[in-house]
C-alpha cells in the first residue's frame, strides 16, 4: 500500500520558459514575519560582499509540472541556495537554475503547519530536493531542531553546550537568542542585522566620545595645575625653565 505522504520525483517534465510568480500564503503572525526578516537581513549583511548565494523567504519553488499546488504544499519559509547568482526573482524555478535546489531550508512551525513541516515537507526535502540541511523553529514554544542528509536520510544534528546547531552549509551556528533564531559565527559572535550594527556603532561612538571628553577635561585640569605651579615658583623668585 502506497504512503499518501510520498511524492515521487518526476522526470522529463515540460516546463514553461517564462518566469512564474510565487504563489504563497502570507506569514501567519508578526513573530513569523519578524523572524524571517531577521534571518534574511543578518545573512545578507554578513555576506554583503558575496554574489554566489540566493537567500529568500515565502517563495514558491517550482520543480515539477505535476507538483502539488502551493495551497497544499507551500514553499519553504526560508531557504538558501549556494552557488547561485544573487539577484531578484519572482520564484525559484529549479529547471531554470541549473537544477539547483536549496542547500538549507528553515521552516517556522505553527499550529496550522507543524504536521506538514514535520511530515510531508521533511520527506520532500529529503527525497526530492535532497536539501543537505533542514531546520525548524517555533517562534512561540522556541522548539528548535536540525537535520543533515546522510546517505539520503535526514539524521538529527546534535546541539553544542550552548544549544546551538552547526550548519556546515552556511559555516555558521544557528541558535536561539532573545527568543529568535539567530546565526553565530564559528567564533561564537552573534551575526548582527543592519539595524543592530547601526546601534552598535552608535554605542561605540558615544563610548569613545565620552572618553575623549574625559581626556579633554583631564588635560585642561593638568594645564590649570601646571600654570598654578609656575605662578607659585615665580612668586618665590624662581624662574622655571619650561623651554
Amino acid at each position: 500500500m502506497s504512503n499518501p505522504n510520498e511524492i515521487e520525483p518526476q522526470k522529463d517534465d515540460f516546463f514553461p520558459p517564462e518566469e512564474l510568480y510565487s504563489d504563497e500564503p502570507q506569514f501567519e503572525s508578526d513573530l513569523h514575519l519578524h523572524q524571517i526578516i531577521t534571518l534574511l537581513n543578518s545573512l545578507n549583511e554578513l555576506w554583503e560582499a558575496r554574489n554566489d548565494f540566493y537567500a529568500t523567504s515565502n517563495l514558491t519553488i517550482y520543480y515539477s509540472s505535476r507538483q502539488l499546488p502551493s495551497t497544499e504544499f507551500p514553499g519553504p519559509d526560508f531557504f538558501v541556495v549556494l552557488g547561485a547568482e544573487k539577484r531578484n526573482r519572482n520564484s525559484w524555478m529549479v529547471y531554470h537554475e541549473n537544477g539547483k535546489y536549496p542547500n538549507v531550508i528553515i521552516e517556522l512551525l505553527s499550529e496550522q503547519t507543524i504536521s506538514l513541516d514535520k511530515g510531508l515537507k521533511k520527506q520532500v526535502y529529503q527525497d526530492i530536493f535532497r536539501t543537505p540541511e533542514y531546520f525548524w523553529f517555533d517562534p512561540y514554544s522556541l522548539e528548535f531542531a536540525g537535520f543533515t542528509l546522510i546517505s539520503g536520510i535526514y539524521q538529527p544534528l546534535v546541539p553544542n553546550p550552548q544549544e546551538w546547531i552547526w550548519s556546515q552549509q552556511l559555516n555558521l551556528f544557528l541558535g536561539v537568542h532573545q527568543n529568535q533564531l539567530r546565526y553565530f559565527t564559528p567564533e561564537g559572535e552573534l551575526v548582527l542585522t543592519s539595524q543592530e550594527q547601526v546601534e552598535k556603532y552608535k554605542q561605540e561612538f558615544e563610548k569613545y566620545h565620552q572618553i575623549a571628553e574625559q581626556k579633554k577635561q583631564e588635560t585642561n585640569q593638568y594645564k590649570q595645575e601646571f600654570n598654578l605651579i609656575i605662578s607659585k615658583l615665580k612668586e618665590l623668585g624662581i624662574d622655571p625653565d619650561i623651554s
